[in-house]
């Protein structure tokens, strides 16, 4: 099949990510490369134009690959790189170099407030320039965007593909309207009614800042965001997200709550665009996302060089609740890309 599913059945999961194909020599790995970003170790605050000024967002590179280079790009918005921590317990094994970012409004980079700068386009170019200033290119540059970054790296790849050395599309549909949906009609009736009515209360109300609204939402997140007691939930996943969040950012553009999106984003809908999207494209869903897995295997059927990873025991954040099958077949996927490209 030219498409293929990997699974638990595959035994592949057993094996250790650096199984997967020979490193580099660690020398190599961890060499400098002639590079200046040695003296801030591996940190470059990258300057970025934008139609209200010039800014700066935060940069880090580990390793040194020269054909496997994955920019990270978070969710959120107006979260941070901090919850992408765990990718250091299993790229660097496998030789992989990764970039963790703060985009634009996060919490490491500048963050102006205008609201000017909420927009898909904007974050794009944006994007853009952070791959030129780094040096990436269709020779070696990977991108990987989860959640809001997935949206993030949908938009990149249909205005920049042609730089593009592989996609991945980790835990986000196509289609916002979709994944609203799927949030009323499977998730929201999860809820317990009475807590359900009082959400719907608040939210009418406008009343997020009422400690009631999160929590409230606390079997929804420890069900489908990361699953987990919230008082156990890894420490870089409590900076991204409570500690680091920019509400200035992720409010306007997804709304209150990761319980379905109004904000700016609430119209977004780019699935018959993917098709227009020929890089090869690792599309990965999990049983208890947020989003529909069954949405997200289609739209890696509708991309010309699409492959769906199903992750049984993963939620939204399933790089830690279904660890290592996400890392062995995020690895197994560059990997395969990079063979066909030599």
């Amino acid at each position: 099949m030219r498409r293929f599913l990997f699974a638990l059945s595959l035994g592949l999961f057993a094996m250790p990510a650096a199984m997967a194909a020979d490193p580099p020599p660690l020398a190599q790995y961890h060499a400098r490369d002639g590079r200046a970003d040695a003296w801030q170790g591996g940190v470059r605050m990258i300057p970025i134009k934008t139609p209200v000024g010039e800014f700066k967002v935060w940069t880090k590179r580990v390793g040194n690959n020269p054909r496997i280079k994955v920019l990270l790009l978070h969710g959120g918005p107006g979260a941070t790189h901090e919850a992408f921590e765990a990718f250091d317990s299993f790229l660097p094994a496998d030789g992989v170099e990764y970039y963790y970012y703060d985009q634009l409004g996060s919490y490491y980079s500048d963050q102006p407030d205008d609201p000017k700068l909420l927009t898909t386009d904007r974050f794009v170019e944006e994007v853009e320039q952070v791959r030129i200033a780094l040096g990436l290119d269709k020779d070696n540059f990977y991108l990987l965007g989860h959640s809001w970054g997935g949206i993030l790296a949908m938009e990149y790849a249909l205005k920049h593909q042609d730089h593009l050395k592989g996609l991945v599309i980790s835990n986000m549909v196509s289609s916002i309207p979709a994944y609203n949906k799927y949030a009323s009609d499977v998730l929201m009736p999860e809820l317990d009614p009475a807590a359900l009515a009082e959400l719907k209360q608040l939210d009418a109300a406008r009343d997020y800042a009422n400690p009631r609204f999160e929590e409230l939402l606390i079997p929804h997140y420890e069900h489908h965001v990361l699953r987990r007691p919230i008082s156990e939930w890894p420490e870089p996943v409590v900076r991204s997200f409570m500690k680091h969040l920019n509400k200035k950012v992720y409010v306007p553009m997804q709304g209150p709550s990761e319980l379905g999106a109004s904000g700016i984003l609430a119209d977004w809908d780019r699935t018959e665009d993917l098709s227009k999207i020929t890089v090869p494209t690792l599309v990965i869903g999990a049983r208890y996302d947020t989003m529909d897995p069954k949405y997200m295997e289609m739209m890696s059927e509708k991309l010309p060089k699409g492959d769906y990873l199903y992750l049984p025991n993963g939620s939204h954040c399933a790089f830690y609740d279904d660890q290592d099958a996400y890392f062995a077949g995020l690895l197994k996927f560059l990997h395969r890309v990079d063979d066909d490209a030599k």
